[in-house]
């Protein structure tokens, strides 16, 4: 979590929908969201069943507490946490938190229990190619061999009677892989010691689901770029944890080639024959670790693995798109299909025939790309939508609604105005059908069809394209375009503003 600038290249998705969970609740109980940026890196999504606002905020401050405390113990990137303090020693015996001593001694245990694959000195072959990157060059013969003998060193001792870390390595060193998911696991305990019946912490797109929720959740498919591309798989999963790795959306580039950010310590080359690695476990620090393990080793290799642990399930795809299921994966398995719709007494849009002219011609696409400009320190996500309208300002599609709660759905004054008429002339709502998935500052990209809402091909001709981004009670920034949407290509750019970067829509061929 794509979120999805993600640790671990995440490919997963909550599905915010209420229709597409099932939670044994109270009477009065009710689904609560709520999203930040810039947590631990990436983004939080927070889905928490609560008979209250009041009792789900309870929740959502004892999770984002929770992970304020573990980030300042755990942190790689800042420098003032403990572990920063401690690597930055050498041969000392140093006192450290239950917290740190326990995640190194899990890293410890999955070095080993995955042959060096996992390997938190991993950094040191990394750094080798991303200074290769910047020169546009391969890393040489004898800087990934120097790079390879660091990791291979003992990078740590561990004293359980003091609780006593001492650093022994000159490696460099970061606590990636399943620390995140160490943390999620923590979160999601101190939510449900609120009294909340259930909760899902999602950071990134590695998530933990906690008590009573039956959580679907959305595997994304590691070949297509755009946010709202269909996902290669649905799964529902209740009291687990999921965790994606994979190489599509972090790495460096050399030459006009991609190599993936994931990279074998004990060879030093990036990994490549999978490209993706789903792992849903009963514990999220396991998912972690699994999922960036099996990125790395052969499936074989994994599914041994995997066996010798209770209650793990995985998806793997690999570089020629073939998946690779574990055998248990298939009870896990929902079908992805479209939300049945009630359709309005007269159809509006359809097909050639419905409409006495030409449709969108199926070897185009739209795509929107943008970029959210960063905030500054941990802040609540702003409101995305992204959606069509026709000549009489009827909103034809909503390509994309990134929310936390329906009561604040009306900041997004442009989509809103636009929902409303849509719904009137339809008599039926689609706010409760558009899932929200785990989103962080960074560019992003959506794509269009020239469907509907309903799934049928537009008529072709004009139409104007609207992204809308706002800030709960703050600032509203809209970006609009009449395009025509008759087989020729055109793109648009557009300035900056207080909330987007950068914005484009660009009408082109599919790639073939």
């Amino acid at each position: 979590m794509r979120i999805l600038a993600i640790t671990s290249a995440v490919a997963v998705a909550l599905a915010l929908a209420t229709a597409g969970s099932s939670a044994v609740t109270g009477a009065h109980d009710r689904i609560f969201y709520f999203s930040y940026d810039n947590v631990l890196g990436t983004s939080l999504d927070l889905k928490v069943v609560a008979p209250s606002i009041a009792q789900a905020h309870k929740a959502e401050t004892a999770v984002l507490n929770e992970i304020g405390r573990e980030s300042k113990i755990l942190s790689s990137w800042d420098p003032d946490s403990e572990f920063s303090r401690w690597a930055r020693t050498q041969d000392q015996a140093v006192p450290v938190s239950r917290d740190l001593f326990e995640v190194l001694g899990m890293y410890d245990q999955w070095r080993t229990r995955t042959n060096g694959a996992l390997n938190p000195s991993a950094e040191s072959v990394i750094k080798v190619w991303q200074a290769a990157a910047r020169a546009n060059r391969l890393p040489s013969d004898s800087d990934l061999s120097a790079a390879v003998a660091t990791t291979r060193e003992t990078q740590w001792t561990l004293n359980p009677s003091t609780q006593t870390a001492t650093h022994t390595g000159n490696a460099a060193l970061v606590l990636a892989s399943f620390t995140k998911s160490y943390i999620i696991d923590h979160a999601a305990d101190a939510a449900i010691r609120t009294g909340v019946p259930s909760v899902v912490v999602n950071i990134g797109g590695d998530l933990a689901v906690r008590g009573s929720l039956a959580e679907p959740v959305d595997i994304a498919d590691p070949r297509a770029s755009q946010e709202n591309a269909d996902p290669i798989s649905r799964i529902v999963v209740h009291d687990m944890a999921v965790a994606t790795s994979g190489d599509y959306r972090r790495g460096v580039e050399i030459a006009g080639r991609h190599y993936s950010h994931i990279v074998d310590p004990r060879t030093g080359m990036p990994a490549e024959n999978i490209i993706s690695s789903t792992v849903v476990a009963p514990n999220p620090a396991d998912a972690g670790a699994l999922a960036t393990a099996f990125s790395i080793l052969a499936p074989e290799e994994s599914a041994k693995l995997a066996a010798s642990m209770p209650g793990v399930r995985y998806l793997l795809v690999r570089k020629n798109g073939q998946q690779v299921k574990s055998d248990n994966w298939g009870a896990l398995e929902a079908p992805v299909q479209m939300a049945a719709v009630t359709k309005p007494a007269t159809a509006r849009l359809g097909l050639a025939a419905a409409t006495g002219g030409p449709v969108w011609d199926p070897s185009m696409e739209l795509t929107i790309d943008f970029e959210i400009a960063q905030p500054r320190g941990m802040a609540k996500r702003p409101f995305v939508a992204a959606w069509v309208e026709d000549a009489d300002r009827f909103q034809v599609k909503t390509i994309a609604l990134w929310y936390h709660e329906d009561r604040y759905l009306t900041e997004m004054k442009a989509w809103y105005r636009s929902d409303r008429v849509r719904a009137m002339a339809e008599g039926r709502e689609i706010v409760r059908s558009v899932s929200s998935a785990t989103r962080g500052p960074g560019k992003y990209s959506l794509k269009w069809d020239g469907k509907d809402n309903d799934g049928k091909p537009v008529k072709a001709g004009k139409y104007t394209v609207y992204l809308e981004v706002a800030r709960e009670h703050g600032t509203h920034q809209l970006v609009k375009q009449e395009m025509d949407f008759t087989g020729t290509p055109k793109q648009f750019q557009f300035p900056a503003n207080t909330e987007v970067a950068a914005s484009s829509f660009d009408y082109h061929k599919l790639a073939k």
